[in-house]
């Protein structure tokens, strides 16, 4: 199950937040803010989803995450490579470092970041 990229876009600031009650949210939203009635569709339909739940705190309920940014973006990023690579993580890596312009420091910095999982994957 994904998000819609509005659905998507107040997951980031939970995520950033990590609880939040609904003025903390609208908070987070930078101008012009959506209306606390949008805010509170998306969250319905997010817990619907079971991406978000909440506590009650008399009459106000605090929202929190039930994913992890980490795993939603991974799942993402596997069908990606998995519907547009052929499944060839080697594939999306090419297409990856060529296509978005990187300079020669952020391959530097995969390069370490490569290095570092071999030397994991060699243990």
């Amino acid at each position: 199950m994904s998000l819609s990229n509005s659905e998507e876009q107040l997951m980031e600031h939970l995520w950033k937040l990590e609880k939040a009650f609904m003025k903390d949210l609208l908070e987070a939203f930078p101008e012009p803010k959506p209306k606390t009635t949008t805010v509170a569709t998306l969250l319905k339909r997010m817990m619907d989803k079971k991406f978000v739940a909440y506590t009650e705190f008399g009459n106000s309920r605090q929202y929190y995450p039930l994913v992890k940014k980490s795993d939603y973006f991974s799942k993402h990023v596997n069908g990606l490579i998995s519907n547009f690579f052929n499944n060839s993580a080697s594939q999306f890596a090419s297409f990856f470092t060529k296509e978005t312009n990187l300079s020669e420091k952020e391959l530097e910095e995969l390069k370490k970041i490569i290095d570092v999982e071999l030397q994991k994957k060699k243990k």
